[in-house]
């Protein structure tokens, strides 16, 4: 029988919870205080120009990315940081007490049960036959323009998000984790927190496009590193649960490089290869077309069960890995 140390678990209440009830909706979240932060931050580094309504930077782009490394090293380590100091400071109250804090703390992390809501709530709309009711409900989950889209594109846009996401916001944090739990008391949570810093400000800051080229070059690039093997990780995993990953691996292989990100190309592909179904092709984001690389072979139409299963995926590749690692930290 397994004695499970607190850290262990903290990560299967943490699993359980974000499995029950995902995120609370009037519920203060992670991620909410660190944009808050982030947007205290960007507000005083960027300003409106004069002539025209776009934010500019204050200052040149030598100091506009000391800045940016300042404030990704701060929040990345602050997060982390603090979440252990809160950890640490609720078993000073009782032991228990800081296993639920720390799990409530580390199911805001995972974001598996939000990823499947947010799909249903688009394909639910999609099933009524109200295409522009799914556009507006798709443009709630996604960056791209929705008012035009057709049925298949809304659908590849939500296969899409699915498929992505689930690197960043349920393996990568998962690994930290667990990373973090195997390390020090409370390391889970702190790792995991960290990461989910590091990816905000990815997604706030972490552009090609001005006024963040310079601010946002050390949260893109740090987010990359950070997301490198989980990705890869999980990556080979569902190509072994697919049951056959020489295939998936060739198709990852080949399409996956084209892809301008280091990661959700590779993300998108092992998913599309697995689902045998083509994503990428042309985007629209305000206005603007934004041609992606095809990704994976179109043998079958991209379709509501194909969304369902790439989430079933995601699930059993979570539960995997959290049961290797607590099988194997208590042998």
């Amino acid at each position: 029988m397994l004695e499970l140390s607190p850290n262990f678990l903290i990560l299967i209440f943490a699993a359980g919870l974000d499995r029950l009830i995902g995120d609370p909706v009037n519920w203060l979240h992670p991620v909410q205080v660190m944009g808050w932060m982030i947007s205290q931050f960007t507000n005083l580094v960027l300003i409106k120009d004069p002539v025209s309504s776009p934010r500019i930077p204050r200052f040149s782009p030598l100091i506009m990315k000391m800045l940016g490394l300042i404030l990704g090293t701060s929040m990345i380590l602050g997060s982390g940081i603090g979440a252990w100091l809160i950890a640490i400071a609720s078993a000073k109250v009782h032991p228990i007490f800081a296993i639920a804090v720390s799990s409530i703390l580390l199911a805001a992390c995972f974001a598996g049960r939000s990823l499947r809501n947010a799909a249903e709530s688009v394909l639910t709309v999609l099933q009524t036959g109200n295409i522009e009711n799914a556009r507006q409900e798709l443009s709630r989950y996604v960056g791209r323009d929705t008012e035009n889209l057709t049925e298949l594109e809304i659908l590849r846009a939500v296969l899409e998000t699915v498929t992505e996401n689930a690197i960043d916001a349920v393996t990568s944090p998962l690994f930290y984790a667990l990373i973090g739990s195997l390390l020090f008391d409370y390391g889970g949570v702190a790792l995991a927190i960290a990461y989910k810093a590091a990816s905000t400000l990815d997604s706030m800051v972490g552009y090609r496009e001005s006024p963040y080229t310079d601010l946002g070059w050390f949260s893109a690039k740090t987010d990359d590193v950070l997301t490198w093997l989980p990705c890869r990780l999980t990556v080979i995993t569902l190509a072994l649960m697919s049951g056959k990953p020489i295939y998936v691996w060739q198709i990852c292989d080949r399409d996956a490089k084209q892809d301008p990100s280091p990661n959700s190309g590779w993300s998108e592909c092992v998913y599309a290869a697995i689902l045998q179904v083509q994503v990428g092709g042309e985007n629209r984001y305000r206005g603007l077309i934004k041609q992606k690389p095809l990704l994976g072979d179109a043998i079958e139409a991209i379709a509501a069960p194909k969304i369902s299963q790439a989430l079933k995926l995601t699930r059993i590749c979570f539960l995997i890995w959290l049961s290797l690692v607590i099988v194997i930290a208590n042998k």
